[in-house]
Protein backbone atom coordinates (compact mmCIF):
# COMPACT_ATOMS: atom_id res chain seq x y z
CA UNK A 1 0.00 0.00 0.00
CA UNK A 2 1.20 3.27 -0.60
CA UNK A 3 0.51 5.97 2.09
CA UNK A 4 -3.18 5.19 3.30
CA UNK A 5 -5.74 6.68 1.03
CA UNK A 6 -7.37 9.73 2.02
CA UNK A 7 -10.31 9.23 0.13
CA UNK A 8 -11.98 5.81 0.06
CA UNK A 9 -9.81 1.84 2.90
CA UNK A 10 -6.35 -9.01 5.19
CA UNK A 11 -2.35 -11.32 11.97
CA UNK A 12 -0.79 -12.03 15.34
CA UNK A 13 2.53 -9.74 16.67
CA UNK A 14 4.68 -8.09 19.99
CA UNK A 15 6.73 -5.71 20.63
CA UNK A 16 10.44 -4.42 20.14
CA UNK A 17 13.77 -3.54 21.29
CA UNK A 18 16.35 -1.42 20.50
CA UNK A 19 19.98 -1.57 19.35
CA UNK A 20 20.45 -2.74 22.97
CA UNK A 21 19.03 -6.23 22.00
CA UNK A 22 21.61 -7.06 19.40
CA UNK A 23 23.38 -8.05 22.62
CA UNK A 24 21.22 -11.26 23.15
CA UNK A 25 22.38 -13.90 21.71
CA UNK A 26 20.30 -16.17 19.26
CA UNK A 27 18.86 -19.42 20.61
CA UNK A 28 17.23 -21.99 18.94
CA UNK A 29 13.96 -21.06 21.06
CA UNK A 30 13.76 -18.24 18.84
CA UNK A 31 12.34 -20.86 15.98
CA UNK A 32 9.98 -22.61 18.61
CA UNK A 33 7.01 -20.47 18.54
CA UNK A 34 5.37 -19.04 21.78
CA UNK A 35 3.33 -21.18 23.60
CA UNK A 36 0.06 -18.45 22.48
CA UNK A 37 1.33 -18.64 19.21
CA UNK A 38 1.16 -22.39 19.00
CA UNK A 39 -2.34 -23.04 19.56
CA UNK A 40 -5.11 -23.21 16.86
CA UNK A 41 -7.68 -21.33 18.94
CA UNK A 42 -8.79 -18.08 18.83
CA UNK A 43 -6.85 -14.97 20.24
CA UNK A 44 -9.82 -13.09 21.02
CA UNK A 45 -7.28 -9.81 22.73
CA UNK A 46 -5.70 -9.96 18.70
CA UNK A 47 -9.41 -9.93 17.20
CA UNK A 48 -10.55 -7.21 19.06
CA UNK A 49 -7.10 -5.31 17.79
CA UNK A 50 -8.10 -6.58 14.23
CA UNK A 51 -11.91 -5.33 14.69
CA UNK A 52 -11.08 -2.17 16.03
CA UNK A 53 -8.53 -1.20 13.13
CA UNK A 54 -11.12 -1.99 10.64
CA UNK A 55 -13.80 0.01 12.26
CA UNK A 56 -11.48 3.03 12.22
CA UNK A 57 -10.11 2.44 8.66
CA UNK A 58 -14.36 3.24 8.12
CA UNK A 59 -14.65 6.13 9.75
CA UNK A 60 -11.11 7.64 8.30
CA UNK A 61 -12.62 7.06 4.89
CA UNK A 62 -15.83 8.73 6.41
CA UNK A 63 -14.69 11.89 8.35
CA UNK A 64 -12.57 13.51 6.23
CA UNK A 65 -11.50 16.24 8.40
CA UNK A 66 -10.72 13.80 11.53
CA UNK A 67 -7.01 12.55 9.78
CA UNK A 68 -5.88 12.35 13.49
CA UNK A 69 -7.66 9.15 13.26
CA UNK A 70 -4.11 7.53 11.63
CA UNK A 71 -2.32 8.80 14.53
CA UNK A 72 -4.81 7.49 17.80
CA UNK A 73 -4.79 4.49 15.91
CA UNK A 74 -2.20 3.27 13.46
CA UNK A 75 -4.66 0.40 11.34
CA UNK A 76 -2.93 -0.34 8.75
CA UNK A 77 0.31 -1.11 11.39
CA UNK A 78 -1.97 -2.75 13.65
CA UNK A 79 -2.96 -4.86 10.48
CA UNK A 80 0.04 -5.74 8.87
CA UNK A 81 1.58 -7.28 12.38
CA UNK A 82 -1.80 -9.24 12.97
CA UNK A 83 -0.89 -11.03 9.58
CA UNK A 84 2.56 -11.19 9.94
CA UNK A 85 2.17 -13.23 13.09
CA UNK A 86 -0.56 -15.25 11.46
CA UNK A 87 1.92 -16.10 8.47
CA UNK A 88 4.89 -17.41 10.94
CA UNK A 89 2.28 -19.29 12.32
CA UNK A 90 1.37 -20.71 8.94
CA UNK A 91 4.66 -21.39 7.66
CA UNK A 92 4.64 -24.46 10.48
CA UNK A 93 3.95 -26.12 7.15
CA UNK A 94 5.74 -26.48 3.94
CA UNK A 95 5.72 -23.28 2.32
CA UNK A 96 3.93 -23.84 -0.50
CA UNK A 97 1.09 -25.27 0.43
CA UNK A 98 0.77 -22.04 2.72
CA UNK A 99 1.60 -19.61 0.02
CA UNK A 100 -1.07 -21.58 -1.69
CA UNK A 101 -3.73 -21.18 0.78
CA UNK A 102 -2.96 -17.54 1.22
CA UNK A 103 -3.14 -16.41 -2.14
CA UNK A 104 -6.45 -18.37 -2.43
CA UNK A 105 -7.82 -16.88 0.80
CA UNK A 106 -6.80 -13.09 -0.79
CA UNK A 107 -7.55 -13.55 -4.36
CA UNK A 108 -10.78 -15.17 -4.34
CA UNK A 109 -12.62 -11.94 -2.71
CA UNK A 110 -10.78 -9.68 -4.60
CA UNK A 111 -11.81 -11.16 -7.63
CA UNK A 112 -15.51 -10.78 -6.80
CA UNK A 113 -14.40 -7.58 -6.22
CA UNK A 114 -12.49 -6.59 -9.02
CA UNK A 115 -15.35 -8.17 -11.39
CA UNK A 116 -17.84 -5.53 -10.30
CA UNK A 117 -15.73 -2.94 -10.21
CA UNK A 118 -14.03 -3.50 -13.76
CA UNK A 119 -17.58 -4.79 -15.32
CA UNK A 120 -18.71 -1.17 -14.23
CA UNK A 121 -16.25 1.00 -15.66
CA UNK A 122 -16.36 -0.95 -18.84
CA UNK A 123 -19.64 -0.77 -19.14
CA UNK A 124 -19.37 3.21 -18.49
CA UNK A 125 -16.90 3.39 -21.40
CA UNK A 126 -13.55 3.47 -19.81
CA UNK A 127 -10.50 1.64 -21.42
CA UNK A 128 -7.03 1.76 -19.87
CA UNK A 129 -4.46 3.27 -22.18
CA UNK A 130 -2.30 1.66 -24.39
CA UNK A 131 1.48 0.56 -22.20
CA UNK A 132 4.78 -0.39 -23.77
CA UNK A 133 3.42 -3.75 -22.26
CA UNK A 134 0.50 -4.69 -23.94
CA UNK A 135 -2.73 -3.66 -24.17
CA UNK A 136 -5.36 -2.48 -22.25
CA UNK A 137 -6.55 -5.52 -21.45
CA UNK A 138 -3.29 -7.13 -20.16
CA UNK A 139 -3.06 -4.29 -17.95
CA UNK A 140 -6.12 -4.99 -16.39
CA UNK A 141 -4.88 -7.90 -14.99
CA UNK A 142 -3.07 -6.14 -12.27
CA UNK A 143 -7.09 -6.02 -10.86
CA UNK A 144 -6.96 -9.23 -10.32
CA UNK A 145 -3.22 -10.11 -9.68
CA UNK A 146 -2.17 -7.98 -7.59
CA UNK A 147 1.95 -7.20 -8.22
CA UNK A 148 1.28 -3.47 -8.83
CA UNK A 149 -1.10 -1.30 -9.36
CA UNK A 150 -3.93 -1.50 -11.45
CA UNK A 151 -5.28 1.17 -13.96
CA UNK A 152 -8.34 3.13 -13.25
CA UNK A 153 -9.94 6.55 -14.23
CA UNK A 154 -9.64 9.66 -12.82
CA UNK A 155 -12.88 10.29 -13.91
CA UNK A 156 -16.02 8.25 -15.07
CA UNK A 157 -19.59 9.21 -15.75
CA UNK A 158 -21.36 12.70 -15.17
CA UNK A 159 -21.16 15.09 -12.53
CA UNK A 160 -25.34 14.46 -12.50
CA UNK A 161 -24.59 10.77 -12.60
CA UNK A 162 -25.91 8.73 -9.10
CA UNK A 163 -22.04 8.69 -8.27
CA UNK A 164 -19.56 11.09 -8.06
CA UNK A 165 -16.89 10.95 -11.47
CA UNK A 166 -13.92 9.96 -9.03
CA UNK A 167 -15.51 6.42 -7.91
CA UNK A 168 -12.91 4.48 -9.89
CA UNK A 169 -9.85 5.88 -8.44
CA UNK A 170 -11.48 5.52 -5.32
CA UNK A 171 -12.27 1.81 -5.94
CA UNK A 172 -8.52 1.24 -7.04
CA UNK A 173 -6.97 3.79 -4.43
CA UNK A 174 -7.61 1.09 -1.72
CA UNK A 175 -5.80 -1.78 -3.82
CA UNK A 176 -2.99 -0.34 -2.35
CA UNK A 177 -3.27 -2.54 1.11
CA UNK A 178 -4.23 -5.65 -1.03
CA UNK A 179 -0.75 -5.33 -3.32
CA UNK A 180 1.20 -5.07 -0.28
CA UNK A 181 -0.04 -7.92 1.63
CA UNK A 182 0.15 -9.80 -1.54
CA UNK A 183 3.86 -9.39 -1.84
CA UNK A 184 4.64 -9.55 2.06
CA UNK A 185 2.82 -13.01 1.86
CA UNK A 186 5.35 -13.69 -1.54
CA UNK A 187 8.59 -12.98 0.42
CA UNK A 188 7.64 -14.44 4.27
CA UNK A 189 9.28 -17.66 3.78
CA UNK A 190 12.60 -15.94 2.96
CA UNK A 191 11.75 -12.99 5.13
CA UNK A 192 10.91 -15.76 8.25
CA UNK A 193 14.55 -17.29 7.21
CA UNK A 194 16.27 -14.28 7.64
CA UNK A 195 14.35 -12.93 10.88
CA UNK A 196 15.43 -16.52 12.46
CA UNK A 197 19.24 -16.11 11.31
CA UNK A 198 19.49 -12.40 12.28
CA UNK A 199 16.34 -11.03 13.90
CA UNK A 200 17.04 -7.39 15.74
CA UNK A 201 18.70 -6.55 12.05
CA UNK A 202 15.97 -8.00 9.68
CA UNK A 203 13.46 -6.03 12.28
CA UNK A 204 15.03 -2.86 12.11
CA UNK A 205 15.96 -3.03 7.68
CA UNK A 206 12.56 -1.62 7.01
CA UNK A 207 12.96 1.02 9.08
CA UNK A 208 16.64 1.62 8.02
CA UNK A 209 14.93 1.68 4.40
CA UNK A 210 11.91 4.14 5.29
CA UNK A 211 14.66 6.58 7.09
CA UNK A 212 16.69 6.57 3.47
CA UNK A 213 13.73 6.65 1.94
CA UNK A 214 12.25 9.50 3.69
CA UNK A 215 15.18 11.88 3.68
CA UNK A 216 15.30 11.28 -0.40
CA UNK A 217 19.10 10.19 -0.18
CA UNK A 218 17.83 7.38 -2.35
CA UNK A 219 14.27 7.80 -5.34
CA UNK A 220 13.20 4.89 -5.98
CA UNK A 221 11.80 5.71 -9.62
CA UNK A 222 8.34 4.74 -11.34
CA UNK A 223 6.31 1.61 -10.75
CA UNK A 224 8.77 -0.07 -8.10
CA UNK A 225 8.59 3.54 -5.65
CA UNK A 226 4.80 2.47 -4.19
CA UNK A 227 5.56 -1.55 -3.70
CA UNK A 228 8.94 -0.66 -2.25
CA UNK A 229 7.70 2.40 0.17
CA UNK A 230 5.21 0.05 1.00
CA UNK A 231 7.46 -2.62 2.48
CA UNK A 232 9.59 -0.03 4.30
CA UNK A 233 6.65 1.29 5.73
CA UNK A 234 4.99 -1.71 7.04
CA UNK A 235 7.63 -3.96 6.49
CA UNK A 236 8.89 -3.48 10.32
CA UNK A 237 5.01 -4.34 11.47
CA UNK A 238 5.23 -7.44 9.17
CA UNK A 239 8.20 -8.49 11.34
CA UNK A 240 7.09 -8.19 14.56
CA UNK A 241 4.25 -10.31 14.33
CA UNK A 242 7.38 -12.93 13.44
CA UNK A 243 8.72 -12.11 16.69
CA UNK A 244 5.31 -11.95 18.50
CA UNK A 245 4.90 -15.82 16.93
CA UNK A 246 7.97 -16.91 18.07
CA UNK A 247 7.86 -15.57 21.90
CA UNK A 248 10.94 -13.38 20.57
CA UNK A 249 9.67 -10.02 22.21
CA UNK A 250 7.99 -11.71 25.55
CA UNK A 251 11.50 -12.19 26.28
CA UNK A 252 12.70 -8.89 26.00
CA UNK A 253 11.86 -7.13 29.51
CA UNK A 254 9.02 -4.73 29.21
CA UNK A 255 10.60 -1.96 30.02
CA UNK A 256 13.03 -1.80 27.26
CA UNK A 257 9.80 -2.38 24.94
CA UNK A 258 8.11 0.60 26.93
CA UNK A 259 10.95 2.84 26.45
CA UNK A 260 12.22 1.50 22.92
CA UNK A 261 8.14 1.76 22.03
CA UNK A 262 7.91 5.42 23.25
CA UNK A 263 10.83 6.65 21.19
CA UNK A 264 9.90 5.32 17.95
CA UNK A 265 6.98 6.98 18.55
CA UNK A 266 8.11 10.33 19.77
CA UNK A 267 10.29 10.26 16.65
CA UNK A 268 7.60 9.59 14.40
CA UNK A 269 5.74 12.43 16.08
CA UNK A 270 8.47 14.80 15.56
CA UNK A 271 9.01 13.95 12.00
CA UNK A 272 5.14 14.55 11.02
CA UNK A 273 5.31 17.71 13.06
CA UNK A 274 8.50 19.28 11.38
CA UNK A 275 6.33 18.25 7.96
CA UNK A 276 2.79 19.44 8.90
CA UNK A 277 2.74 21.61 5.94
CA UNK A 278 3.61 19.09 3.49
CA UNK A 279 1.69 15.71 4.53
CA UNK A 280 -0.12 17.46 7.75
CA UNK A 281 -1.46 15.11 10.41
CA UNK A 282 -2.25 12.40 8.22
CA UNK A 283 -0.13 9.72 8.39
CA UNK A 284 -0.93 7.81 5.33
CA UNK A 285 0.47 10.35 3.51
CA UNK A 286 4.25 10.35 5.36
CA UNK A 287 5.49 7.08 5.34
CA UNK A 288 8.27 7.82 7.42
CA UNK A 289 6.02 9.35 10.35
CA UNK A 290 3.66 5.64 10.10
CA UNK A 291 6.70 3.53 9.60
CA UNK A 292 7.95 5.05 12.88
CA UNK A 293 4.59 5.55 14.89
CA UNK A 294 2.81 2.48 14.00
CA UNK A 295 6.52 0.57 14.51
CA UNK A 296 6.52 1.49 18.19
CA UNK A 297 2.14 1.72 19.13
CA UNK A 298 2.41 -2.18 17.45
CA UNK A 299 5.31 -3.16 19.77
CA UNK A 300 3.47 -2.09 22.68
CA UNK A 301 0.10 -3.55 21.61
CA UNK A 302 1.77 -6.97 20.97
CA UNK A 303 4.42 -7.00 24.37
CA UNK A 304 0.68 -6.15 26.25
CA UNK A 305 -0.94 -8.84 24.49
CA UNK A 306 -3.08 -11.28 27.38
CA UNK A 307 -3.61 -13.73 24.89
CA UNK A 308 -7.70 -14.09 25.88
CA UNK A 309 -9.43 -17.37 24.71
CA UNK A 310 -12.82 -15.18 25.86
CA UNK A 311 -13.29 -11.57 26.26
CA UNK A 312 -13.26 -9.71 29.36
CA UNK A 313 -16.92 -9.91 31.03
CA UNK A 314 -16.95 -5.94 30.36
CA UNK A 315 -16.25 -6.92 26.81
CA UNK A 316 -18.88 -9.63 26.05
CA UNK A 317 -21.33 -7.66 24.63
CA UNK A 318 -19.21 -7.31 21.40
CA UNK A 319 -18.50 -10.98 21.12
CA UNK A 320 -20.56 -11.63 18.05
CA UNK A 321 -19.97 -7.99 16.88
CA UNK A 322 -16.74 -8.90 16.96
CA UNK A 323 -16.58 -12.32 15.19
CA UNK A 324 -18.71 -11.26 12.48
CA UNK A 325 -16.05 -8.23 11.50
CA UNK A 326 -12.78 -11.00 11.88
CA UNK A 327 -14.86 -13.64 10.09
CA UNK A 328 -15.65 -10.71 6.97
CA UNK A 329 -12.44 -8.83 7.18
CA UNK A 330 -11.62 -8.53 3.43
CA UNK A 331 -15.07 -7.78 2.83
CA UNK A 332 -15.13 -5.21 5.22
CA UNK A 333 -12.08 -3.79 3.79
CA UNK A 334 -12.41 -4.14 0.22
CA UNK A 335 -16.29 -3.26 -0.06
CA UNK A 336 -16.21 -0.33 2.27
CA UNK A 337 -15.26 2.82 0.27
CA UNK A 338 -18.09 1.66 -2.46
CA UNK A 339 -20.44 1.57 0.37
CA UNK A 340 -19.44 4.50 1.39
CA UNK A 341 -19.93 5.59 -2.16
CA UNK A 342 -23.61 3.97 -2.87
CA UNK A 343 -24.72 5.76 0.77
CA UNK A 344 -24.80 9.43 -0.66
CA UNK A 345 -27.57 9.04 -2.77
CA UNK A 346 -29.55 6.93 -0.60
CA UNK A 347 -29.01 9.63 2.09
CA UNK A 348 -30.08 12.24 -0.42
CA UNK A 349 -33.13 10.42 -0.66
CA UNK A 350 -33.99 11.47 3.17
CA UNK A 351 -34.27 15.04 2.41
CA UNK A 352 -37.79 14.02 0.73
CA UNK A 353 -39.01 13.59 4.26
CA UNK A 354 -39.95 17.04 5.59
CA UNK A 355 -40.25 15.92 8.84
CA UNK A 356 -36.48 14.90 8.27
CA UNK A 357 -35.45 17.61 6.57
CA UNK A 358 -37.17 20.08 9.07
CA UNK A 359 -35.87 19.28 11.86
CA UNK A 360 -33.07 17.24 11.38
CA UNK A 361 -31.24 18.97 8.73
CA UNK A 362 -27.88 18.44 10.57
CA UNK A 363 -28.39 15.31 10.76
CA UNK A 364 -28.75 14.85 7.55
CA UNK A 365 -25.77 16.65 6.33
CA UNK A 366 -23.31 15.30 8.54
CA UNK A 367 -20.76 12.65 7.85
CA UNK A 368 -21.84 10.63 11.18
CA UNK A 369 -25.26 9.47 9.35
CA UNK A 370 -22.97 8.08 6.60
CA UNK A 371 -21.10 6.49 9.44
CA UNK A 372 -24.21 4.82 10.81
CA UNK A 373 -25.73 4.00 7.64
CA UNK A 374 -22.48 2.52 5.87
CA UNK A 375 -23.14 -0.55 8.46
CA UNK A 376 -26.76 -1.92 7.88
CA UNK A 377 -25.02 -1.58 3.81
CA UNK A 378 -22.08 -3.32 4.59
CA UNK A 379 -24.09 -6.40 6.29
CA UNK A 380 -26.50 -6.74 2.79
CA UNK A 381 -22.66 -7.20 1.78
CA UNK A 382 -22.11 -9.78 3.77
CA UNK A 383 -25.28 -11.63 2.71
CA UNK A 384 -24.86 -11.46 -0.78
CA UNK A 385 -20.76 -12.24 -1.18
CA UNK A 386 -18.86 -12.60 2.57
CA UNK A 387 -19.49 -16.33 2.16
CA UNK A 388 -16.60 -16.08 -0.84
CA UNK A 389 -14.54 -15.81 2.32
CA UNK A 390 -15.28 -18.91 3.79
CA UNK A 391 -14.97 -20.81 0.23
CA UNK A 392 -11.65 -19.49 -0.17
CA UNK A 393 -10.59 -20.36 3.37
CA UNK A 394 -12.34 -23.88 2.55
CA UNK A 395 -14.97 -23.91 5.35
CA UNK A 396 -18.20 -24.04 5.28
CA UNK A 397 -20.51 -21.33 3.53
CA UNK A 398 -22.62 -19.05 6.39
CA UNK A 399 -24.54 -16.34 5.68
CA UNK A 400 -23.42 -14.55 9.26
CA UNK A 401 -20.86 -15.88 10.91
CA UNK A 402 -20.97 -14.59 14.29
CA UNK A 403 -18.99 -17.66 15.84
CA UNK A 404 -15.64 -16.93 16.45
CA UNK A 405 -13.45 -19.92 13.96
CA UNK A 406 -12.32 -22.51 16.02
CA UNK A 407 -14.89 -22.38 18.84
CA UNK A 408 -17.36 -25.13 19.36
CA UNK A 409 -20.77 -24.71 19.50
CA UNK A 410 -21.14 -23.75 22.99
CA UNK A 411 -19.66 -20.69 22.10
CA UNK A 412 -16.24 -22.10 24.68
CA UNK A 413 -12.88 -21.63 22.83
CA UNK A 414 -11.70 -24.98 21.19
CA UNK A 415 -8.17 -26.44 21.05
CA UNK A 416 -7.02 -28.55 18.12
CA UNK A 417 -3.39 -29.76 17.85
Amino acid sequence: MTAEPRAPAPGTPEPVPTALDASIPHTPALERPSPSAASSGRDRYLDLLRAIALVRIVAFHTFFQAVWLSVVFPSMGVMFALAGSLMARSLQRPATAVLKSRTRRLLLPLWAYSLTVVAVLLVQGWRPEQGDAGGWWLRILLWFVPIGDPPFPESIGSDAGLTETSWGMESADILWYIRAYFWFVLLSPLLLKAFRKLPWVTLMAPLGLVTVLGLEIVVIPGAADSPATDFATYGACWLLGFAYHDGLLRRVPFHIVLVAALAFMSLGLFWVWSHLEEFGWDLGANPLGQALWSFGVCALLLRISPSWSVLPRSLRFLDKLIALINNRAITVYLWHNLVLIASVPLIDLLWNFPVLEENLPWLLESELLQFIVVWPLLGLVFLAIGWIEDVAAKRRPRLWPTAAQGKGSSGKATKTP
